[in-house]
């Protein structure tokens, strides 16, 4: 995986991102952002020296998904995932844990939990960080959930399914 910063000259790959995420806004209930709403989206994170986007990309250099990030928030040490999505069609094979642990090996020093942020209802995505070892830590519901972790602590072991151990043994 590779991730690059985003620029404001990438609002239109973050734009087709969520075109191809509209599960996304359907779970909050809201339509797909225009490209002209992502370009002041984009404009206006740029503007907070804490808060860093990225794009995510596979091999191929194609986008698969986008993190965006605040440091020292909400208090000094937290590092907060805002929002991690990955396109819709390459869920489920792997990669919103290898941006997770991509991040978790490029904290800045002093940084002493990462927080994510799960919006709306969205039992999938507090399963996904509570197999990561995020534990739930704030109810804000309805808005959202939020989940915690500590820097420097193992997260649990990702079991192998039974399929691949007997293929091996």
């Amino acid at each position: 995986m590779n991730v690059t910063s985003l620029a404001l000259h990438h609002a239109p790959l973050l734009h087709q991102l969520y075109a191809a995420s509209p599960g996304y806004f359907e779970l909050l209930s809201t339509r797909l952002p225009t490209l002209s709403e992502v370009q002041r989206d984009v404009e206006l994170a740029l503007l907070d020296p804490r808060r860093s986007l990225e794009l995510l990309l596979d091999d191929d250099g194609e986008v698969i998904g986008s993190l965006d990030c605040k440091r020292d928030f909400p208090g000094p040490g937290d590092l907060t995932i805002n929002l991690l999505l990955i396109r819709e069609d390459r869920q489920s094979q792997g990669w919103g844990r290898r941006a997770v642990r991509h991040l978790e090996g490029r904290v800045a020093p002093g940084t002493t939990r990462i927080l994510a942020s799960v919006l709306g209802d969205n039992p999938r995505g507090a399963r996904f960080w509570e197999r990561l070892g995020f534990a739930f830590t704030l109810d804000a519901r309805p808005v959202m959930t939020w989940y915690a972790r500590p820097v420097g602590t193992q997260p649990p072991a990702t079991p192998v399914p039974a399929a691949l151990r007997a293929s091996h043994d």
